[in-house]
């Protein structure tokens, strides 16, 4: 099977996309308007972008070219939390990306605990075992339209359970996180294996002659 992404449509790439990129992890985003009112939503297009400082990627896609109310936040306060979700956090994340109008806070209305963050004004979710706070780097309009925000964050604090860190690690198995499949299906990190890093064959010695 061949397929030219410029005849599809785009629920068709959407579908591809989301059937070949997987499992993904789950960013639960907290933002806080300027009104005050706290957002709380997941997203999947979401990953790592740097370590030196640690900076990481959301990509969030517009509703009919307008921001969601999670990048509208970021741009406009230029602050958010990425809450990890683990599976005892994958039920509630997945209550919070109901569509819900913007003058509604999703942990509000889901009776959502929060937490105060140490570095900026916006606060994580209570029952994540792990959170970045982070600052707005760039956010950058992409797709056709635009039709997605794609936001390079600085992560400017971690927060990890104890029971997570082990010399200077997180505990996977511990932890127990969550990743996105496609429609309605999630995933846990249950098989592992390991792949011994190559190392380049090295030339004979004295390098021989031609």
């Amino acid at each position: 099977m061949e397929l030219d992404p410029a005849r599809l449509d785009r629920q068709h790439n959407y579908k591809l996309l989301i059937g070949a990129v997987l499992p993904r992890p789950i960013a639960f985003v907290t933002t806080r308007g300027r009104d005050g009112l706290v957002n709380a939503a997941p997203f999947s297009f979401f990953n790592v972008a740097a370590s030196d400082p640690p900076m990481i990627t959301l990509s969030i896609m517009r509703r009919g070219g307008v921001m969601k109310d999670t990048a509208h936040n970021i741009s406009e306060t230029g602050e958010f939390v990425v809450n990890a979700v683990h599976r005892d956090l994958a039920a509630v994340a997945n209550a919070c990306s109901a569509d819900y109008p913007p003058n509604v806070s999703e942990v509000e209305a889901m009776g959502v605990d929060l937490v105060p963050s140490r570095k900026i004004s916006v606060p994580g979710i209570a029952k994540a075992r792990i959170r970045m706070e982070c600052r707005l780097e760039t956010l950058i309009p992409v797709g056709r339209g635009p039709n997605a925000d794609l936001i390079v964050g600085e992560v400017v604090h971690f927060y990890v359970d104890d029971a997570l860190y082990r010399e200077g690690k997180i505990d996977l198995h511990r932890f127990d996180p969550v990743g996105r499949l496609a429609g309605a299906d999630y995933c846990r990190v249950e098989s592992i294996f390991s792949l011994a890093r190559p190392v380049p064959p090295q030339p004979p010695a004295g390098g021989g002659s031609r």
